[in-house]
């Protein structure tokens, strides 16, 4: 046991001459008498040691930091040469700031460090402005609210009403190129143009035509007045729709609006009616017309053939008579009997030498004797 203390002593004295830090410990349950090192840093209790450690762990580190800066820049360089446009997109290419081509959809290589610049341009995406009121949830069932877009949506009409308008307009873009070089704020375009052309078409039309017969007409003509204004400023944007959502009076004059519409549709409703017994009556009446005047057309057709018939038939007579004036005169009284003898139910034969009246006074009495 004394010598164990003793060599452990010795160690510990002999520790100063050792590596700087090191610290020897034994173990004295060790069956084996083995020794187990354990090497532990001392930490300097000095300034100047403390300064003295840092230059020399700075030293040895500044050995690396041109590798770790060159290993930095090539991977920045790398990292900064491929990148990729989406299917829908179209790359607008430019150098030190100048545009020079455009990229398809893909992955591409261009120059690092700032030299090539890609700007991805979304062609195929249809964007929505709303005018008069905003999307507030788009889902199932789609939320809306107009706070403080009625400075937007209030448009004078022409016959000086005041109306709530609110309208959409749809776009795509057409040239990337213009959309970015030619103009400054082409959302800002848009919903201004939009709403001058807007209020322009609205102010030739009257209240009634606003809100009934004249709004396809109105989609139609602003999407091309549009579409001219966004050419002539070189934006590179085309419409797709424009389209009225909802047009109603303004809220203050809602209730004397409603007021005027109920009686208009009263008026018009008793109009209907009116039309409605006047279809009824007059056709009935012009149909009974036609009626009688095809029937007094018909009776004086036949009269006046009959008349004709007649009348040739009294000339044909005239002839024959002139010729055979007894044989005629005979014929036409046998004729006029065959006609009339046959509707006669009782005929009675009397003597031509009968003076008297009284056996007439039996005629048609039965019994007596035979």
């Amino acid at each position: 046991m004394l010598n164990a203390e003793e060599d452990h002593m010795k160690v510990i004295e002999n520790a100063p001459r050792l590596n700087k830090g090191a610290v020897f410990l034994f173990s004295k349950n060790n069956r084996n008498n083995k020794w187990r090192h354990i090497m532990e840093w001392d930490k300097p209790h000095t300034p100047d040691e403390i300064i003295e450690e840092g230059k020399k762990k700075l030293k040895s580190s500044m050995r690396y930091l041109p590798w770790i800066i060159a290993v930095f820049i090539i991977l920045s360089g790398l990292g900064g040469m491929i990148y990729s446009i989406g299917p829908d997109e179209v790359g607008v290419k430019q150098r030190f700031g100048k545009y020079i081509s455009l990229a398809s959809p893909g992955l591409h290589i261009k120059l690092p460090f700032g030299i090539d610049h890609v700007t991805p341009v979304k062609v195929e995406k249809v964007y929505k402005e709303e005018f008069g009121f905003k999307t507030q949830a788009a889902n199932v069932k789609t939320r809306y609210y107009g706070k403080g877009t009625t400075d937007q949506s209030l448009v004078l009409t022409g016959d000086l009403n005041i109306l709530d308008v609110r309208w959409i307009v749809q776009f795509k873009i057409k040239d990337p190129v213009k959309l970015l070089f030619a103009t400054r704020n082409p959302i800002n375009n848009i919903r201004d143009i939009s709403e001058v052309v807007m209020r322009r078409l609205v102010g030739d039309f009257s209240v009634d035509e606003v809100l009934t017969i004249k709004r396809n007409e109105i989609d139609d003509l602003s999407q091309q007045e549009l579409q001219k204004i966004l050419n002539n400023y070189d934006t590179g944007i085309q419409i797709i729709t424009v389209k009225l959502m909802d047009v109603n009076p303004a809220e203050p004059v809602k209730p004397a609006f409603n007021e005027v519409n109920e009686a208009k549709q009263e008026k018009e409703k008793m109009i209907n009616q009116a039309w409605e017994k006047y279809n009824k009556v007059i056709p009935r009446a012009s149909g009974e017309a036609e009626k009688v005047i095809h029937e007094a057309g018909g009776y004086a057709m036949d009269r006046i053939n009959r008349a004709k018939g007649d009348s040739e038939r009294f000339l044909t007579a005239l002839v024959e008579y002139k010729k055979a004036p007894e044989i005629t005169r005979t014929r036409l009284y046998l004729e006029t009997m065959e006609n009339i003898l046959p509707r006669v139910k009782e005929k009675y034969i009397i003597d031509a030498q009968q003076t008297s009246i009284l056996p007439l006074l039996d005629i048609g009495k039965k019994g007596g004797t035979q």
